[in-house]
């Protein structure tokens, strides 16, 4: 490491997380993986959809205690360990055959460990770069989750129509281990007292909407402030719809417009995720967060609201992208506006605690999505209560304004 740190090694690092998170993106294969288990194994698709559930609630939950994990050992650590429990609980799902043991091997196993892995890059990320640059460095870093299953979609599938299920778990376990300790190499936080070039304003000039910088809260003084509860709920909200159409993407592709290869909208969908991502870091960056969070949750109410409509591939592919365009920003706007509202210094578990609203958002989506299928006979009612949701998420984030600074216990 260079005695003198620059912004080059904070772009080190923040291409090392976003590497690392092209490899824990293999979650959004899961698409693929269940359309396969209900063909071949003929699971309900209710089943199909219970390990992706657990993984999304482990890798929620841990993100609390991984997020302190990595402000007290260093993200280097953490990420090791994350990619061994990762790349041991997709290679140990091929060795099981039933909704609830590959619950436990890839949802709980597989998810502590991309909640360890994840916990491990942004914070590091941001730490390198001013604050009028969170959003920016946010999307990049998460970028690499949104974008992972545009290669991860068509592997798996490669891997399937070549051997077992069995054996696609143990391959795709062995690379997710050793990429994921490669990359974790180039991770690190940056020594005490750096102060990155543009941390403070020029004299008179106005500071960003998003720019702001509010004090350093801890985790406690955090649960104090009603802000937390707003950006927890508006997570659970906004997350549920994109979550539940990702999990399910390949059947709603072959029942509702006859599109046999749906793998191919899990590649659309992540395509535009990834685009999501970047976009709302810059855009946010500009304007503020809230604001880029009620445009993107309104468009994407509508474009729910839409969804029973698409019959035909086309169709199909311009919700899929339309869907992975706007939930990609969730994941770029909800950890900045974390740093906005309370520091860098303890983001690692702040977030931990906010992220947990994707881990309901998680359960939610993919088995209610699933459920309503088996029991009505299409997803059509699954569109409408997530458009509803997401319409109760641009209001809270209306009403969402950062803490003021001077007051820990803002109410």
């Amino acid at each position: 490491m260079s005695s003198s740190p620059s912004a080059n090694r904070g772009w080190i690092v923040t291409f090392a997380g976003l590497g690392i998170n092209l490899v824990l993106g293999a979650l959004y294969a899961w698409g693929v993986v269940a359309k396969a288990l209900v063909m071949q194994w003929k699971w309900t698709k209710a089943d199909a959809g219970l390990p992706f559930a657990i993984c999304t609630a482990s890798f929620a939950v841990m993100m609390i205690f991984a997020g302190r994990m990595q402000d007290k050992m260093g993200p280097r650590r953490v990420a090791q360990l994350g990619g061994l429990l990762f790349g041991a609980g997709l290679a140990a799902s091929g060795f099981v055959n039933t909704p609830l043991t590959m619950a436990l091997t890839f949802g709980v196993l597989g998810g502590i460990g991309i909640g360890l892995g994840y916990s491990a890059t942004t914070p590091p990320a941001m730490k390198w770069f001013p604050p009028a640059r969170k959003g920016l460095i946010t999307g990049l870093v998460v970028a690499g989750v949104g974008s992972a299953a545009i290669y991860i979609s068509p592997l798996t599938q490669w891997l399937l129509g070549r051997t077992t299920i069995q054996n696609t778990f143990l391959t795709l376990g062995a690379g997710a281990f050793v990429l994921i300790l490669l990359f974790s190499l180039l991770l690190e936080n940056p020594p005490a007292g750096y102060k990155p070039a543009g941390s403070a304003p020029a004299a008179g000039s106005a500071a960003r909407p998003a720019a702001a910088v509010h004090r350093d809260r801890d985790w406690p003084e955090m649960l104090r402030t009603p802000q937390f509860y707003l950006l927890w709920l508006i997570y659970v909200l906004s997350a549920t719809a994109g979550l539940m159409l990702i999990a399910n993407a390949p059947i709603i592709a072959k029942e509702q417009a006859a599109w046999e290869a749906g793998f191919v909208g899990v590649m659309i969908l992540a395509a535009f995720n990834t685009i999501g991502r970047i976009l709302a870091g810059s855009v946010s960056d500009r304007f503020g967060r809230t604001r880029t969070m009620i445009l993107a949750f309104v468009l994407q109410a509508v474009n729910m609201a839409l969804f029973v409509t698409y019959k035909t591939p086309a169709m199909m592919m311009f919700g899929t992208a339309f869907t992975g365009l706007c939930y990609g920003t969730i994941f770029t706007l909800m950890p900045a506006a974390t740093a906005d509202f309370y520091g860098v210094r303890n983001l690692g578990v702040n977030y931990g605690f906010v992220f947990t609203g994707f881990g309901v958002a998680g359960v939610l989506g993919s088995r209610y999505g699933g459920m309503i299928r088996d029991l009505f006979g299409s997803f059509s009612k699954a569109y409408l209560i997530c458009a509803a949701m997401l319409i109760v998420a641009a209001m809270l984030a209306f009403c969402t304004k950062a803490p003021k600074p001077s007051d820990p216990r803002t109410t």
